[in-house]
């Protein structure tokens, strides 16, 4: 890329990656057996928890300012682990019932303390859907965030260090996704409860470290380089979509598999690495990222990315809201 773009990149080709997913279901039928459920991952969320619960503890007595380092440097992996706990149980990938994915994710939302599991479920199923489509896709920034941040270094850490409230209001514009139902309100209760216990039985600074765990890790930290890895043209004016292979993903479940989530949406976070070995002709050609530490400090001071470089399309295709994005369960069935 010669200079920073100043607006959406705009494509008129469906997202690629329902295409391809017929492709490798041609290809591979055998993929049809990574279509499973995991429900160690709902283990692997109530430890973190249950890790993150422990520190909190810990730091009950101490200075407020310990929880800055101490939350920086080791709550926020766990945080980020259960967000993708989260992801997980929001794809129906760790038990078959639905209220045992619903339970599984609120859950791991406790440490997060903003009920924001069951709603995220809502809005990220259909980025799946409608990858790229502003009203409809969440993921992708608002044209005032872009024209806002631009491609300057200081306004990238800004909008990085204030994450969070970006994506929240970016739900605002999503209005046809937008949904209040049993499931929301079972998500607030239980998270208000666990907040209410952290302040009675531990104090206020256990809930701010917990609090600042979930603020760095989906932001000004080199775990927030994930929301620039997957979708932000960083490597290519065309692909879309990038993966991440590099280290991390041994600690945050796989997440950085993202071309394989979005192409097989109903295999599980331990079975990605397996579809790629499986079908490596469709990834080995793709472009992909290593480091998200190489990755955070690219974006934040090449001049050449900017909130513009996102690919966007203003055709819904034939999809409805009613779609649960699971094209390769339905083309195994078919």
């Amino acid at each position: 890329m010669a200079t920073a773009p100043t607006t959406f990149t705009v494509a008129t080709a469906t997202e690629p990656h329902r295409v391809r997913t017929r492709q490798i279901v041609r290809a591979h039928p055998e993929v049809k057996q990574l279509m499973t459920r995991n429900p160690a991952t709902f283990l692997i969320g109530a430890g973190c928890v249950a890790a993150q619960v422990l520190i909190a503890y810990f730091l009950r007595d101490q200075a407020w300012y310990w929880t800055i380092p101490v939350a920086y440097l080791v709550g926020a992996f766990f945080s980020h682990t259960l967000f993708v706990v989260i992801h997980e149980a929001a794809h129906n990938l760790v038990f078959k019932g639905l209220w045992k994915n619903v339970a599984t994710g609120i859950l791991a939302n406790f440490p997060s303390i903003f009920p924001t599991a069951i709603s995220f479920k809502n809005f990220h199923i259909k980025h799946h859907v409608f990858q790229g489509v502003h009203e409809l896709d969440a993921d992708l920034p608002d044209w005032y965030e872009a024209k806002l941040i631009q491609n300057y270094s200081i306004g990238k850490a800004i909008w990085l260090f204030f994450f969070p409230v970006f994506q929240l209001i970016r739900t605002i514009r999503c209005r046809e996704i937008a949904t209040v139902d049993k499931y929301v309100f079972a998500n607030i209760a239980a998270q208000v409860a666990f907040d209410v216990a952290v302040v009675y039985f531990f104090g206020w600074t256990a809930l701010l470290y917990l609090f600042l765990s979930f603020w760095f890790s989906v932001g000004l930290h080199p775990l927030g380089a994930r929301w620039i890895q997957e979708h932000y043209l960083t490597l290519s004016d065309t692909q879309e979509t990038y993966s991440y292979y590099g280290r991390l993903n041994g600690v945050n479940l796989n997440v950085g598999f993202h071309n394989e989530h979005h192409d097989m949406p109903s295999i599980p976070w331990n079975n990605l690495p397996k579809l790629k070995q499986v079908a490596p002709e469709f990834y080995e050609p793709l472009l992909a990222h290593t480091s998200y530490t190489k990755l955070f400090f690219k974006f934040l001071f090449d001049q050449e990315i900017s909130l513009y470089s996102r690919v966007m399309r203003k055709e819904r295709g034939t999809a409805t809201l009613k779609d649960q994005s699971v094209p390769d369960k339905d083309l195994m069935t078919a």
